[in-house]
């Protein structure tokens, strides 16, 4: 019987040894779960200039009518992350890409008056 000392391998969530880590001594068929690219988060408001209902969001939402009962978002927050925002629910409609930042309104880029209904995260990018 063969005495195996296996060692510890050690994944970054990002390069250069930066971002989350995962200490691995065994097997791992996925490590999705303990290691996700960037994080999402994001403060959505009913009116402009952060009025009204205010939620924060880390996932996508295909209907802020139907999780929040909000009517629409016409500011933001954008904390952390790089969203889609869509004009319609289900993903449909005008978008407008969001990076990290404050956004009082959404008068910029021939937007004016523009409402969003759903969200989604931008999960694939090198940002």
């Amino acid at each position: 019987m063969t005495n195996m000392n296996m060692g510890k391998i050690t994944f970054y969530e990002e390069r250069n040894f930066q971002g989350r880590s995962y200490d691995c001594n065994s097997e791992c068929n996925d490590m999705s779960s303990y290691l996700s690219r960037g994080n999402y988060r994001m403060r959505i408001y009913e009116r402009e200039s952060f009025g009204g209902q205010m939620h924060e969001m880390m996932d996508d939402c295909d209907s802020i009518m139907d999780r929040y009962s909000m009517s629409s978002c016409m500011s933001c927050n954008v904390m952390e992350g790089h969203w889609l925002m869509y004009e319609q629910p289900h993903f449909r409609g005008r978008m407008m890409y969001m990076r990290p930042g404050e956004y009082r309104n959404f008068n910029m880029g021939g937007m004016s008056g523009m409402r969003f209904m759903s969200m989604r995260r931008i999960m694939d990018s090198w940002y």
